[in-house]
């Protein structure tokens, strides 16, 4: 099979993939080329009685929990659909912010459901992308051509909606799920068409090969870095230098925009985000020293040589700032305690034996979980497949299940209440209010 794009986009039931659920996922496949390849996809997932949205979330969105239990497919049949039909081998799964947000949710979604949550994005010539982070770069250093949006208080801004409307690219409604993958294609094909050497670059820069090329501790030189987390001021792209080792295989960069004796002189809290944890596998916009030489790029990033250099210096003749950050995030977890199954994704990776048992559960007919118990050896698996079975297959439940799942269930809504109602005040839109109320009773 071809290599092909799929654009994808989710609108889910609020912003923690630990904790919410996903409510609709659109997609459209295309060649790479950008041409469009079959129908889109649009469907909604039902929202699972476990779990209380947030009241924001669907005041944006307007798809209420009602909606998806009324036009909806369960998690479960969600997730046979999408790693049978959507992310086929040689598939690039690319979004506007997917790697931070819709990618996490859809692992989260994928290993409640006694799926692989990481095959979906590397396996048989898979990969990811993010025309955010393209955006951000693109932006930074090769704004030619394409008309960038300001906040009303004159920052920039990337707002897929804001660039979408300067550059006469329609789309009607934002946070809708298709509508938003069809805007991601407009502004990725306005990228390709106006700066292709950038788009081109950064589409072989998904390949976490390619970075570690870039960025590695071995042979460290500076480079130019965008990421969200970078000051708005200098379209969120700065210069940076490899650190230390950081978590699970990744790096600490250090910005040398910053002078690091001045630095010093502060909390060591205030090193953060000056000293950030890249990711080699989130496919970072990052680029070689040399595309500042072209375009005025050193002027476009508020920096010169010389500052870059003399900061340079400076960090490298304290080599016990390296090891002090290495230590500060070590002690950093990356997650907060997992209280549930469901939440402790990134707690281990299953061994060979429970990957086999895994796929049995996931391939097993309903009336086969009846009495269906695994010796999982795992002990995240026995849990997560009671509330697995409850939430898709309730009927399958014994009676002693049944209750261990009502408890489990019956005390999740508890905890998330209080944030439900908190959130419930601040609506203003009666309609979303009322049935949210209702959907919140009909789960007592």
């Amino acid at each position: 099979m071809d290599k092909t794009f799929f654009f994808y986009d989710l609108e889910t039931s609020g912003l923690n993939p630990r904790e919410d659920r996903l409510m609709q996922f659109a997609g459209q496949r295309t060649t790479m080329e950008l041409a469009p390849v079959g129908e889109p996809v649009n469907v909604l997932v039902k929202m699972t009685d476990d779990a209380l949205p947030s009241p924001g979330a669907i005041a944006v969105t307007g798809i209420t929990p009602q909606q998806t239990l009324m036009d909806g497919i369960s998690e479960a049949e969600f997730c046979r659909y999408v790693t049978e039909e959507v992310f086929v081998p040689n598939t690039v799964a690319v979004g506007y912010n997917t790697v931070r947000f819709d990618d996490e949710f859809m692992r989260a979604t994928l290993w409640r459901n006694f799926y692989d949550p990481y095959e979906w994005e590397w396996k048989d010539g898979r990969s990811r992308w993010d025309i955010l982070d393209v955006v951000r770069l693109t932006r930074a250093l090769r704004p030619e051509g394409i008309e960038w949006p300001f906040r009303e208080d004159g920052k920039p801004t990337n707002r897929l909606e804001l660039i979408t409307k300067l550059n006469g690219v329609s789309h009607e409604h934002a946070h809708d799920a298709l509508s938003d993958v069809y805007a991601t294609i407009a502004v990725a094909k306005l990228i390709r068409d106006k700066q292709p050497k950038m788009f081109d670059y950064l589409l072989k820069m998904r390949d976490k090969r390619a970075v570690q090329r870039l960025v590695n501790l071995a042979q460290p030189q500076p480079f130019v870095y965008a990421s969200g987390r970078y000051s708005n001021e200098y379209n969120k792209a700065t210069v940076v230098f490899p650190l230390a080792p950081g978590r699970n295989g990744n790096v600490l960069v250090f910005d040398l925009r910053y002078d690091l004796e001045l630095l010093l002189k502060q909390s060591p809290e205030s090193y953060f985000p000056i000293v950030k944890e890249l990711c080699y596998n989130k496919c970072p916009a990052v680029a070689p020293m040399g595309v500042l030489e072209s375009g005025d790029g050193w002027k476009k990033i508020g920096l010169t040589k010389e500052i870059v250099e003399n900061n340079l210096k400076t960090l490298l003749s304290h080599p016990e700032f390296a090891e002090q950050m290495r230590g500060q995030y070590e002690k950093r977890p990356e997650f907060p305690p997992a209280v549930e199954p469901e939440a402790a994704l990134y707690d281990g990776f299953l061994n060979d034996r429970d990957r086999i048992k895994v796929s049995a559960v996931r391939n097993a007919e309903p009336s086969k979980l009846t009495d269906f118990h695994p010796d999982f050896i795992d002990e995240r698996l026995p849990e997560l497949l009671l509330h697995y079975k409850g939430r898709n297959f309730p009927e399958t439940l014994s009676d002693s299940e049944m209750e261990a799942y009502e408890k489990y269930r019956t005390e999740r809504l508890k905890r998330q209440a209080p944030r439900f109602m908190a959130e419930l005040e601040q609506v203003k839109d009666d309609f979303i209010k009322q049935e949210l109320l209702l959907y919140m009773q009909s789960l007592q």
